[in-house]
């Protein structure tokens, strides 16, 4: 098989965080395809225990360490140099030796890139044929904080903003494709850099739709008479941790008020202090690190992501609808989604609308009924093989001409959920 280069800024394995779900699931895509040369960071000590696991995938591999503690403070490097803290935060010249040993020496002629800030790796490799995953406009997120945070992380946020936008933009006129995880982002990405819209793309994630099944036999671990709510996701995570705090403080009340045996648990790993202290609220369970999400999820009543910011795919929100279970949902959240509110998914903005509607799910028959039209849709649209073939077409220079963003078959549909 042809060899390729592929770079991500996280080890993909485990796929137990939304990136990693997405370049795991990449990764196994492309090495059915070709001789995979990957090099990436381990940021998770306890990820180091499955480097082995993913060698076996790959004809060769680097592996570079970033510490928690430290590369913050190498990141701040940027602030002197002009450029983005999240470039310099994963810059490292012995990955820049390694690929260029391994383009020379296996003469890679594909890379893709995993991530805006792994792009540094292969810009002067014009030889090649570049695809990169940006998955989201992290620059936008960034703008999307700066204004959800006070001084000095609104400066802080805003100044990567906009190096993180500059940067993007020449990475997207260098590079032969761009890649994004919903037609939302490659329609805002588009209007960023109008010159390059013939070469940038949607794909969206996927599911397992045998591994998160509503058949699975799993053992509830909520205790009797309980009516959990649930919300899974990595909990260092800010988005995360701002919807989880503003769901316990605003709407977890109301939804007591008149079902007192609704009890909110936060299903993720790595909560901090601020997560931890809602449990002094007794109807609140933070979990932390769990061996496995689908219980969890199998046995909920009710599933909710409120998030206030939100980029791309919510994995959290497939998984559920996949388990059929039924989701309540953010505008921002949903809008990325093929799903129809009403019918497939519920939406909600405010603590009295997930309220409202949490209630109406905890009666009889609404929930089922919501939760198997959910499922069917996510086995639908969400298949891993069938959306992460756009790849394939890129990189064997087959993908079609258009007037703007390529998309997958769900495009139109996904707009007017979005403009709805």
């Amino acid at each position: 098989m042809e060899p390729l280069l592929y770079l991500t800024h996280r080890i993909p394995f485990p796929p137990n965080k939304g990136d990693k779900l997405r370049s795991y699931h990449l990764l196994k895509h492309l090495t059915s395809k070709y001789r995979v040369f990957l090099g990436t960071f381990v940021d998770d000590e306890a990820d180091w225990h499955h480097v082995e696991a993913v060698r076996a995938l790959c004809e060769d591999t680097w592996f570079g360490r970033v510490h928690p503690r430290l590369a913050p403070l190498r990141g701040l490097t940027g602030l002197f140099t002009g450029e983005p803290v999240s470039l310099a935060h994963f810059r490292d010249p012995r990955l820049h030796a390694w690929v260029d040993a391994a383009i020379a020496r296996a003469g890679i002629g594909k890379t893709v890139v995993f991530s805006s800030s792994m792009a540094q790796y292969v810009l002067r490799h014009r030889g090649l044929r570049r695809v990169v995953d940006f998955v989201d406009v992290d620059s936008d997120k960034w703008r999307q904080y700066a204004a959800a945070r006070r001084w000095p992380l609104s400066w802080a946020y805003g100044r990567e903003a906009r190096a993180l936008a500059a940067f993007e933009r020449h990475v997207a006129r260098e590079v032969e494709a761009s890649f994004f995880v919903t037609a939302r982002e490659a329609a805002l990405f588009a209007r960023l850099v109008p010159d390059c819209k013939d070469r940038i793309y949607a794909c969206a994630n996927g599911v397992d739709g045998d591994w998160y099944s509503p058949g699975a036999e799993l053992t509830s671990p909520y205790p009797a008479g309980v009516k959990p709510v649930v919300f899974t996701g990595a909990m260092d995570y800010w988005p995360n941790i701002d919807a989880v705090c503003w769901f316990a403080r605003e709407a977890l009340p109301r939804i007591r008020a008149q079902e007192p045996a609704v009890r909110f648990y936060i299903v993720g790993m790595n909560p901090p202090p601020a997560v931890r202290a809602l449990q002094k609220d007794p109807a609140v369970e933070v979990t932390g690190r769990v061996d496995d999400v689908r219980p969890y999820v199998r046995h909920a009543a009710v599933a909710v992501a409120p998030l206030r910011v939100a980029r791309g795919i919510q994995n959290k929100v497939l998984e559920a609808m996949a388990m059929a279970r039924p989701v309540i949902a953010s505008a921002s959240s949903a809008a990325a989604l093929s799903a129809r509110p009403g019918v497939e998914i519920e939406v909600a903005e405010t603590a009295e609308e997930f309220a409202a509607k949490a209630l109406a799910l905890l009666a009889p028959g609404r929930a089922e009924e919501l939760g198997r039209s959910a499922r069917r849709r996510v086995l639908a649209d969400y298949d891993w093989a069938a959306n992460l073939k756009r790849f394939d077409d890129v990189l064997g220079g087959d993908e079609p001409r258009t007037d703007g963003p390529h998309q997958d078959a769900r495009s139109s549909r996904v707009r007017k959920i979005a403009s709805a």
